[in-house]
């Protein structure tokens, strides 16, 4: 066997599939727009003396620019390279029991790759038919902490602020990570419970309203002792997680707030256009708050299913250079998750769904 023996073996992420050339990619929940103008000028502006030192290791103007935009002091923000950077530290960190974390059945499917290669416990909790939380499922299990992604992925849907704070409540003994990747899409942020919790992380990433995805940027907001631990943990990992580059432009991302919401606002309105074109083609979906559509179809050629009609149609896409995401998990593998583009690519989609159909 050799050192094998000796190899932690977990089963890895998978990514969306990243293509190159001209398509129209619709399969890893990107900005269709640029990013801002300021940030653009932010990183071209970098001296070449900003690049031979390090970077600053406490994240000092990012953090500072964060906590201004939403009310917080700096100490009560992390930054890390991405969100599932941070998401990954908040494992390490708050996950040190030896109870199982809880986590939905249907979600981020990073969480039990986390789990696993940091050797903890963990227990997945059905969701409900329509894809919502069952809170009371969160109050039955002894746990070691809890994750719950709002809106969830890959369903889009998003819970009541009232739901997520009943099974933060009901389990003060247990760190409850909020991820709220796509929360400037719809939904209610956590934020205002962190006054009231100090069982409360709440991640972002800037990879999906701020199209900052190729940067790398994520931060949480949580209490002052918490953010001190993960703090600990990350500089136990590694100091310097933020590239110098990675700061400036997250620093103008966060401080061009016009630019961020008239995109996000196009965004918006591109999803609401995109669920109409899927329902008049037969498609069901629930009411999705994210920057995607989760969405089924009966099919249409005998003896099909949903599942044969779903990766009939990811594969034609396909073929046409056109990427969505298909899941082959039993579960889910009825659905294509679409992420929305711009007017114009979400026009095409719809008008190329009609021929495969």
């Amino acid at each position: 066997m050799g050192y094998e023996d000796k190899v932690r073996k977990v089963i890895p992420y998978t990514p969306g599939e990243q293509p190159r050339g001209e398509v129209i990619k619709l399969n890893t929940n990107e900005c269709p727009y640029p990013p801002s103008p300021k940030v653009m000028a932010a990183v071209r502006g970098l001296d070449e003396r900003d690049l031979r030192k390090y970077p600053d290791p406490l994240c000092s103007g990012l953090n500072s620019a964060i906590a201004e935009y939403y009310g917080l002091e700096e100490d009560q923000v992390f930054t890390g390279v991405g969100s599932d950077d941070v998401l990954s530290m908040c494992f390490l960190t708050f996950f040190n029991g030896h109870d199982p974390i809880l986590f939905p059945d249907i979600t981020y499917s990073f969480y039990d790759v986390w789990a696993s290669v940091y050797g903890i416990p963990y227990k997945c909790i059905p969701l409900r038919e329509d894809f919502s939380l069952d809170s009371s499922e969160y109050r039955k299990v002894k746990n070691g902490g809890i994750v719950l992604a709002n809106p969830n992925a890959p369903t889009g849907i998003a819970e009541d602020l009232s739901i997520i704070e009943e099974i933060i409540e009901a389990n003060p003994d247990s760190m409850v990570i909020v991820d709220e990747a796509y929360i400037d899409f719809g939904g209610e942020t956590a934020l205002p419970l962190l006054k009231k919790y100090e069982n409360l992380i709440i991640v972002r990433t800037m990879s999906k309203s701020r199209a900052l995805a190729g940067i790398r940027a994520g931060y949480a907001f949580g209490n002052k002792k918490a953010i001190k631990y993960l703090n600990d943990v990350k500089f136990s990992v590694n100091s310097y997680t933020m590239n110098t580059a990675a700061l400036a432009a997250a620093k103008a991302a966060i401080e061009d707030d016009g630019y961020f919401r008239e995109i996000t606002e196009k965004v918006i309105r591109s999803r609401e256009q995109l669920k109409t074109g899927l329902k008049d083609l037969g498609f069901t979906f629930g009411d999705s708050k994210a920057n995607f559509v989760f969405a089924r179809h009966e099919g249409v050629l005998d003896g099909e299913t949903a599942a044969d009609f779903a990766k009939r149609i990811f594969e034609g896409l396909k073929e046409r250079n056109i990427f969505v995401r298909y899941f082959s998990r039993k579960v889910i593998n009825e659905y294509l998750r679409i992420s929305v583009g711009t007017e114009e690519e979400m026009r095409i989609l719809i008008d190329t769904l009609k021929e495969l159909i």
